[in-house]
């Protein structure tokens, strides 16, 4: 089913149900629609056409959903674009997916328009004339564009084996069936008030919660940034019912409340069916802590990657504590899982082997990268790259990711992008980027750095020298200035010594 037809079978349900609230706004599905179709106008009348790029680089606002939605109804392609981002990777993300507009929130406009000066960018939420907003209030409906669910509706950027990060291209079937796959899972219903607070551009925030929550009907609240305090406010505010995050998400409102000196068990969570978390697994003691902080076991693992939409497995409230630091042990209903060794042949208990996925969420491809899609794809299933032991009862735990992906509260740093950044520093002679386990943030960036003047190597002048290079998500917190880099033979790091070394402190 096309996105489009999605949003109208709701409509055609309860056409003055809440859909979308955010502050003060408040829209009905009617009015969501209404203004989804008017978007569809703007971008026309702004020359796009079906199949094109749409770049949207902003934080969470109206602006965003009523955008999307409007690509997709006309035909055209989201590609959203890590608020974030600094120029140059602005510059990559909308030159390699060929967009040929953007939408923008108005603090962004100036690092977007700084990496991407030859398009258009609409700016969303300020009242100059020729702005997103403006343009939307004095268009008309557009008509919904002529195409199958075949067309491709989002391009999401993920870090894969090499420096340059990939497009994982998916089709409104795509989409759609994420959507479906993530209700079926997690039983959502049409009463459901979802909080996005997580950046709504990412592939979870976007297709795991703002997807299935307009699938069913419920509504959802849009908070422009989380906060540890005002989300948890938000949450009893508006009555909501779910709410996802990285581990840091949960951590921070506790910590939060003890330096403030408040109390956290005066929070109202009574409204919440689901807390759901991802990026990486919660070890025991986090998890027993989050349980009694939070008064319930209702804790889900989602555990998927964009290329598959993102949807995968899941470890549910049964086994928070019985398998902490599990990613779960089948894939979601809807999807298919192996887990494969070295030679081929399905893992056993106490085995080690590579997660493959398959089913309709599957992306397309990389875009304009059949090399990398070869090698991803075996026959229907997409080899995810992360090595998994199978405990006695057939629990996954991630043990490594071949890919060297750092998950950092939920965002994806790639160790090479990093790497390429720092060795352009005048002092830095070789260099090797690791993850740090962190109990809040999942994992933090650190630097092995070997120098040109055998100097040590300070964290904050390497993050001064960064900071117009890479987001602040990737910059490392900690830099470890070592004589030489561990290599092979044939000049390949050795990184696992390096993980070794900073996991034993």
């Amino acid at each position: 089913m096309k996105l489009g037809t999605m949003l109208d079978t709701t409509v055609l349900r309860n056409p003055d149900k809440e859909a979308l609230v955010y502050e003060d706004q408040r829209f009905t599905y009617a009015e969501l629609r209404h203004r989804a179709l008017k978007a569809a106008q703007v971008l026309s009348d702004n020359g796009i056409r079906p199949g094109d790029a749409v770049g949207i680089m902003t934080v969470n606002v109206p602006g965003f959903v009523f955008g999307a939605f409007g690509a997709w109804y006309l035909g055209a392609t989201v590609v959203p674009v890590n608020h974030k981002f600094q120029p140059p990777e602005v510059k990559y993300t909308l030159e390699h997916s060929g967009a040929k507009l953007g939408i923008v929130s108005t603090e962004l406009a100036e690092v977007a328009r700084a990496g991407a000066p030859d398009i258009t960018w609409l700016e969303t939420e300020p009242s100059a004339p020729g702005s997103f907003d403006v343009q939307l209030d004095a268009a008309t409906e557009a008509d919904p564009g002529d195409f199958t669910d075949e067309q491709v509706a989002q391009i999401l950027y993920t870090s894969g084996t090499t420096s340059s990060p990939k497009g994982c291209v998916h089709s409104h079937r795509n989409i759609f069936q994420v959507g479906t796959l993530i209700n079926l899972n997690m039983d959502y219903r049409d009463d459901d008030r979802y909080l996005i607070c997580m950046p709504i551009w990412h592939s979870a925030p976007l297709n795991i919660a703002l997807i299935p929550t307009i699938q069913m009907g419920g509504t959802v609240v849009l908070q422009r940034a989380y906060h540890p305090v005002d989300s948890m406010q938000i949450i009893a505010a508006e009555q909501i019912t779910t709410f996802f995050g990285p581990t840091v998400a949960y951590v921070a409102p506790i910590m939060t409340a003890k330096k403030l000196g408040l109390d956290f068990a005066d929070y109202d969570f009574s409204s919440i069916r689901r807390w759901n978390y991802g990026g990486a697994p919660i070890d025991r003691s986090t998890a027993a802590m989050l349980v009694e902080a939070y008064g319930t076991n209702q804790f889900y693992n989602l555990f998927g990657m964009s290329e598959m939409g993102p949807t995968g497995c899941l470890l549910g409230p049964e086994d928070q504590l019985r398998k902490a630091g599990s990613v779960g042990r089948h894939a979601m209903v809807g999807n298919a899982m192996r887990v494969v060794t070295a030679d081929g042949a399905e893992a056993g208990p106490g085995e080690t082997g590579e997660i493959w996925f398959a089913g309709d969420t599957r992306m397309r491809e990389y875009l304009r990268n059949p090399q990398a899609t070869e090698a991803a794809f075996e026959g229907e299933w997409y080899k995810t790259g992360d090595l998994a032991r199978l405990d006695e009862d057939g629990y996954l735990y991630i043990v490594d990711r071949s890919k060297d992906v750092i998950i950092v509260g939920g965002e994806n740093v790639f160790s090479l992008e990093v790497e390429e950044a720092v060795i352009t520093h005048e002092r830095v002679a070789d260099v090797a980027v690791v993850a740090k386990p962190d109990p809040q943030w999942g994992e933090q960036v650190v630097a092995f750095i070997t120098t040109t003047d055998g100097e040590d190597f300070g964290v904050e002048e390497l993050r001064d020298h960064l900071a117009d290079k890479l987001a602040r998500y990737k910059l490392p917190r900690e830099v470890l200035t070592v004589d030489e880099l561990p290599r092979n033979p044939s000049g390949k790091l050795l990184k696992h010594k390096l993980r070794s070394e900073v996991a034993a402190g």
